[in-house]
């Protein structure tokens, strides 16, 4: 296929669609993780340790990482029987009306132990929608992409992720210069939840004018669709799947430690205002959306497989340095390594678009890439930013350079042993 032809109406349709619904789905999730980070420990956990309730504000941002793979599991279902579209739909629904209501939320003032609950029910609800996100987003474009373009094709709905962090960060750094440290805790930081509801609906009006994908369309055809996804996977790709799960837990450790661990880390134990580290991080998370374009490329010349692997070995390698580049506070040197990591982050996540749908045939391709993609989640970064906060505490930063070279070395041997790819 041309670069003409590439440039065709439905085929810049699809990979908008692909692109705007996991940047809107990155920003409803990024705003709760940059929240946990500044105000939520003081608003919904009071304690008289800022530590304490920096941990318990970091365990409800475990929680949706809990409730990815139920999501994973239902939208997997109809994702498989009914089609793709109607199933991506339903997911920013759920995802973004769970945010936009956390906007509404009254704090541990106001409502006592009510205020927590309700802010752990709307989280799980935040993670059953983007459960079911990713994997449609990445079917959705690798199952229109032509011969030789699936990596290029699949790099679109990763990019949400670097849109969705600058667009959810941007605003609270916007936030942060408009307003005073009262009337930022007191209501501004409900103003990027509630606005949330203007992105799902560009969004839904994206996705409600796609057609279904030919992959799709094509098993339909050969056989009616697997009764139920989930047992087919298990029983018949169940290496697949472990292999799948455990090559996407870097992704998720670099990623929550550059931003949400930093973030708190740098605003409590370094000092540093909430502005000033946002910028940096703004800055920083550029790199990552250039890795991801650089894996797409990269990753269509030779396989997805080779540049998640050099990735993986790179960031292990990068996280022996953690301790001189991050532990010593100089802001100068948090950036080239908060730069680096999410540089690393677009080699290790850029070609999960391709790679992991590729490891399951087009009839319970959504379910098997959803299970693995949110199952690593968990392992990788449901609670990657409370453990490398415990690891702060107990033992140093360079503990936690250890931890993102552990979570590297784990998916690069995942990676080692698993070689094949599906086909239909």
């Amino acid at each position: 296929m041309t670069e003409t032809a590439i440039a065709r109406p439905q085929t810049r349709r699809v990979l908008t669609a692909s692109l705007v619904g996991t940047a809107v789905e990155f920003y409803d999730f990024y705003i709760y993780a940059t929240a946990a980070a500044l105000v939520f420990g003081p608003l919904f956990f009071p304690s008289d340790s800022p530590s304490a309730q920096l941990m318990a504000s970091y365990a409800t941002f475990a929680i949706a990482f809990i409730a990815r793979p139920v999501g994973a599991v239902f939208f997997g279902h109809f994702g498989d029987r009914i089609g793709r579209k109607s199933t991506l739909v339903a997911s920013l629904m759920l995802m973004g009306g769970s945010t936009v209501a956390i906007g509404f939320l009254p704090t541990y003032q106001m409502a006592g132990w009510v205020a927590p609950l309700l802010l752990c029910i709307l989280r799980f609800g935040q993670g059953f929608g983007l459960g079911g996100e990713w994997s449609g987003a990445a079917l959705l474009a690798v199952e229109n992409a032509p011969p030789g373009w699936k990596a290029r094709f699949g790099m679109f709905p990763q990019l949400g992720a670097p849109v969705g962090f600058l667009a959810a960060n941007g605003f609270f750094l916007i936030l942060g210069l408009v307003l005073n440290e009262e009337q930022f805790k007191t209501w501004g930081w409900r103003i990027p939840f509630i606005v949330s509801v203007v992105l799902v609906g560009i969004g839904l009006w994206v996705r409600g004018r796609l057609t279904e994908t030919p992959d799709f369309k094509a098993a339909m055809e050969k056989a009616p669709p697997p009764a139920v996804p989930l047992g087919e996977v298990l029983k018949n790709h169940w290496r697949e799947t472990l292999g799948g799960t455990f090559g996407v837990v870097a992704c998720f450790c670099i990623y929550y430690i550059a931003t949400a661990f930093a973030l708190g880390y740098g605003t409590t134990t370094l000092g540093y205002s909430r502005e000033t580290f946002l910028m940096v991080q703004l800055v920083a998370i550029l790199f990552m959306a250039g890795g991801i374009i650089w894996a797409g490329y990269w990753s269509d010349a030779t396989t997805p497989r080779r540049v998640l692997m050099w990735g993986c070995a790179l960031t292990a390698v990068l996280g022996l340095f953690f301790s001189p580049l991050l532990g010593g506070g100089s802001l100068l040197l948090i950036g080239v390594l908060l730069s680096v990591l999410l540089l690393m982050m677009g080699f290790v996540y850029g070609p999960l678009g391709a790679w992991l749908p590729g490891l399951f045939p087009a009839r319970v391709r959504y379910t098997g890439s959803s299970i693995a993609f949110n199952v690593g989640g968990i392992i990788g970064g449901g609670l990657t930013p409370m453990a490398a906060q415990l690891l702060v505490s107990k033992g140093g930063v360079a503990y936690v350079g250890y931890y993102v070279s552990a979570a590297a070395v784990l998916s690069l041997v995942a990676l080692f042993f698993l070689r094949r790819q599906a086909e239909d």
